[in-house]
């Protein structure tokens, strides 16, 4: 069985990649079309064709914040292993399929279509499955491992609903066996503090935060404290609400988030916990 390191360019899936080495190091790549959004705004196009020619598709923008790629390429260096970066539809036609519907926290799906599924999708077509794969749940999240585990069946084994044929002009969905989770951290009682510690002296360039900026479990108070670091990122979120007249929260829109931005930048960074920056651990 194939070991796996899902990376997300945050501090504790890094941990993991440099210290419990894997057979396959992957990260799932966001993007967006909106060239508005272009990455780095063109400032250093050879690295975004490095991009565009690792995934085989074109890499405009993400919604993550730009960071995030200088935070992978230093990541592979500082571990000496390859990071395979994967991607699927951009955000943009994924909404558009779910006929301009948002994701929200009711039906988060933007996870599973931006990030899970590219993950699967890659898995099953260049290694055997199912694979063990690594899990950044530190000692105090012990309940959110469960709730992973209770996923698998009596072997340990997690499923994945996917396409595995075709019906005569309908696909032909199925479960295929996955994934075995191991949680590295709470096993070998890896806390914050230590992970956090470790990172200060090492040559990584992490963004100031992972996963998409205007992820829907974030507060809007650390949203508007982004857009102070990161406006047009925040702007493309506000733009994809009006274009669909909906909401990603379900309490106010990015349009009125922008408006308190002089407020979310007198906050410090420290202010705010991993739940309010949109942490999930994938």
């Amino acid at each position: 069985m194939k070991t796996v390191n899902s990376i997300s360019g945050g501090k504790t899936s890094a941990y993991i990649a440099k210290h419990f080495p894997a057979d396959i190091n992957i990260f799932s790549l966001v993007r967006i079309e909106d060239k508005d959004n272009l990455w780095m705004k063109g400032k250093d196009e050879k690295t975004r064709q490095l991009i565009s020619d690792r995934i085989g598709k074109e890499f405009i923008g993400t919604a993550e914040m730009d960071e995030i790629i200088y935070t992978i390429l230093d990541l592979e260096q500082f571990i000496g292993s390859k990071i395979d970066f994967v991607t699927g539809k951009t955000f943009e036609q994924i909404i558009k399929d779910r006929g301009g519907y948002l994701p929200n926290k009711m039906s988060r799906y933007c996870t599973v279509e931006m990030k899970l599924k590219p993950i699967f999708n890659w898995l099953r077509e260049n290694t055997d499955l199912p694979v063990e794969m690594r899990i950044g749940f530190r000692p105090t999240e012990i309940k959110r491992a469960d709730k992973v585990l209770e996923r698998a069946d009596e072997n340990g084994i997690e499923y994945f609903d996917a396409i595995v044929g075709k019906r005569k002009t309908q696909n032909k969905w199925g479960k295929i066996p996955y994934r075995f989770c191991k949680f590295p951290l709470i096993e070998n009682n890896i806390t914050k503090d230590v992970i956090y510690n470790y990172w200060n002296d090492k040559p990584i360039r992490f963004a100031y935060r992972n996963n998409c900026v205007g992820c829907v479990n974030r507060q809007p108070l650390m949203i508007s404290h982004i857009a102070s670091k990161d406006l047009e990122k925040v702007k493309w979120f506000e733009k994809q609400e009006l274009k669909t007249n909906s909401t990603f929260l379900s309490d106010v829109s990015f349009s009125d988030i922008l408006k308190f931005n002089s407020q979310g930048s007198l906050f410090e960074d420290e202010d705010f916990s991993e739940c309010d920056s949109g942490f999930c651990g994938i």
